[in-house]
């Protein structure tokens, strides 16, 4: 089946936001508790959630959050280079991810007029109700983030942290930068914004290496042969690097699923939240698995929202949108915002052939302009 980029990009976002509402009721479940519940399956179907006063079924977690705001922080930068001719990605990602900060710290958008103050929200996306929810984010972004606001952006965090708070964003540097090797160092870079420890960075350029390779056709195992040989040249990359190799090893076994789960890791820290999103992938390949992946990604004692999200990633960007379980896909939260910047992402992506035809970016009208720089202030 032919599967184009922009399904890919659709199939990437709305995917991982399902793994991570399938997982986020049991993050911190046992493995005993699990099987107890749910059986040797595993979870099959979202679970009632609660974060504060929302509660109902498809909710998503702060993987999904901080993914969208990736998104934006990379169309603005985009924008910007097209509209001002320079700009440094990194800090205009920075800002993105001060915007989902300032979601946590607010019960809703300011008003439509108010874009004030360092945490001025303007463009679109900081105006999305839904968003204002804390979703048990992680400390190192909300520490790093908060460290850093108002200072200069681009910098990296002062902190030896290599939770999976950066790998589980970093899918969208795979769908829309335009070289596997600049997806990867700028996902790294943009990880190292909130997570200081080099291997919570190469994790999240791993993982953007391996998208990047999927929405060119490639099957997994080569994108993840292609994100070996970027990570072997960057220093300090072997913890990364084991946990994949793990990862294709034990895919490569006949041990029972969640058994190599265990093996693989729990997903607390990057390089397992990668590892067990890739093996619950590669072990369940086929579009007609891909709820038996997902269920097989959160159905273990770790971080299930993470590795169901990064699981997701994968599954969506591989098979695309219909390969998604349309149970999960009608009741997921916030559907309507993850569509809306996945088209948004395909309209600005710039590949050769787009170029070539025009039919990319913005038009020679002002108008459309500055209604495009409206809705991704360029910085």
């Amino acid at each position: 089946m032919n599967i184009t980029h922009q399904d890919r990009i659709r199939g990437c976002l709305l995917g991982g936001a399902i793994g991570d509402a399938l997982g986020a009721p049991i993050e911190f479940w046992s493995d005993e508790d699990i099987l107890a519940e749910f059986g040797a399956d595993g979870v099959q179907g979202y679970l009632p959630a609660r974060f504060g006063d929302v509660a109902g079924k498809g909710l998503v977690t702060d993987d999904t959050q901080m993914t969208l705001f990736t998104v934006e922080g990379l169309l603005r930068a985009n924008m910007r280079g097209m509209t001002r001719g320079m700009c440094h990605p990194p800090g205009v990602v920075h800002h993105a991810y001060q915007r989902w900060l300032t979601t946590q710290n607010r019960k809703g958008p300011p008003p439509p007029d108010d874009t004030s103050g360092p945490d001025g929200v303007d463009g679109w996306l900081g105006r999305e109700a839904w968003l204002y929810s804390r979703r048990v984010p992680g400390g190192a972004c909300l520490s790093a983030l908060g460290a850093s606001r108002g200072d200069g952006y681009g910098g990296a965090a002062d902190n030896d942290s290599k939770g999976c708070g950066g790998v589980m964003r970093s899918a969208p540097f795979g769908l829309f930068v335009q070289s596997l090797q600049e997806a990867a160092a700028l996902a790294a870079e943009c990880a190292g914004l909130t997570h200081g420890h080099v291997t919570g960075q190469l994790a999240s350029g791993a993982f953007a290496a391996i998208i990047w390779t999927i929405c060119r056709g490639r099957p997994l195992e080569l994108a993840v042969h292609a994100a070996t040989d970027w990570l072997v040249a960057q220093p300090g990359h072997e913890e990364t690097l084991e946990a994949l190799q793990r990862a294709v090893r034990a895919a490569q076994t006949r041990e029972p699923a969640h058994a190599a789960v265990v093996h693989v890791g729990e997903g607390w820290v990057a390089e397992e939240a990668l590892a067990v999103g890739v093996y619950c992938a590669l072990a369940c390949p086929a579009p007609e698995q891909v709820r038996r992946a997902l269920s097989l990604a959160v159905s273990h004692g770790g971080d299930s929202d993470s590795t169901g999200s990064i699981c997701g990633n994968l599954l969506g960007a591989m098979h695309g949108t219909a390969a998604l379980p349309q149970d999960l896909l009608a009741d997921l939260e916030g559907r309507e915002t993850i569509e809306q910047l996945a088209e948004h992402m395909w309209v600005f992506l710039d590949t050769p052939e787009r170029v070539a035809s025009g039919e990319y970016g913005t038009s020679d009208d002002p108008e459309e302009e500055r209604r495009g720089w409206d809705r991704y202030p360029g910085w």
